[in-house]
């Protein structure tokens, strides 16, 4: 299959590459830069130079794929507070490359996040598959994702858990923690912690996206979720362990603590991956969220 990739050479798409070509896929990429021309050429992929904003050139690329993973996300804008200008470049692009693909039975997996099920209110169980959130701030794009399947695509949408954890991983949400403990001088939690992340290991991401291309149903979310819920109190004392920093909890009120992840330090996000494993044949196999910071390698080079 020959797939196109936006978000080619950023953090899951460095892994993704790899793993569709050593499974028998030949990968165009999209590239912004020189350097990552330069990266994706040397993993073996073609090249495509554009951006978010070629609506055009997205919709060429779609068109001419026999099927498309969708990765990019202006997280520059994003961190810098343009949060709704990034959401909505994400589902002009996505609009553009469904538009690319309409009518053909082509696969198209999009990338959402399970924190917006923790947005929606869900509390007291774990958020499923099956919930649906009827709008918001990239609810929308997974919507018009799973939409797609009554335009002639075969679409899907993976729920990405709020970290997803590696020595690949340069710019993520743990990071930004990291940063935030050293800039402070105290790793932090909200009230008393026991609200829940879940996370996944990028090879193991990696891997579920190349599975929903090639077999994912019409329609399909999943979630890229391996530790269902790991207690944010427990994130923070690895964290403060490394740096050799206090741990401790601060008010629910003083969120701003915690920066551009201030609405979502305190939510209890816990999420259930039983269907994706049902319906993929998933199961994640590399180490989990606690295991893998204490190795360390997120703190030999701590960026915010």
């Amino acid at each position: 299959m020959r797939v196109f990739v936006t978000g080619a050479s950023g953090h899951i798409g460095s892994a993704l590459v790899p793993e569709l070509i050593e499974n028998g896929h030949e990968v165009v990429g999209l590239a912004r830069s020189d350097r990552s021309a330069a990266a994706l050429e040397a993993a073996g992929a073609k090249v495509r130079r554009g951006d978010l904003d070629d609506l055009d050139g997205l919709r060429e690329a779609a068109a001419a794929a026999d099927g498309v993973v969708h990765l990019a996300f202006k997280h520059e804008a994003m961190r810098s507070g343009d949060y709704l200008s990034a959401i909505a470049d994400d589902l002009k692009a996505i609009e553009a490359m469904g538009a690319g693909l309409e009518g053909s039975g082509k696969p198209f997996v999009g990338t959402g996040g399970t924190l917006m099920l923790a947005l929606s209110g869900i509390t007291g169980r774990a958020g499923t598959e099956q919930d649906v959130v009827t709008g918001g701030p990239r609810v929308d794009a997974e919507n018009t994702v799973s939409g797609f399947a009554q335009r002639g695509i075969r679409s899907s949408l993976i729920r990405l858990s709020p970290v997803v954890h590696s020595s690949l991983d340069h710019h993520g949400f743990l990071h930004a923690l990291i940063g935030i403990a050293r800039d402070t001088g105290v790793s932090a939690y909200l009230g008393g912690g026991a609200n829940r992340w879940p996370a996944v290991h990028t090879l193991d991401a990696a891997r579920l996206y190349r599975l929903a291309l090639e077999s994912a149903p019409p329609g399909t979310r999943l979630h890229g979720v391996a530790d269902e819920g790991v207690p944010f109190k427990n994130i923070a004392e690895v964290i403060g362990r490394h740096l050799d920093l206090p741990v401790t909890g601060i008010d629910p009120q003083d969120a701003a603590h915690f920066g551009f992840l201030a609405n979502f330090a305190g939510l209890d996000n816990w999420t259930s991956n039983t269907r994706t494993r049902e319906l993929l044949g998933w199961e994640p196999t590399h180490e989990g969220l606690l295991d893998d910071l204490a190795y360390g390698h997120y703190f030999d080079n701590v960026t915010a």
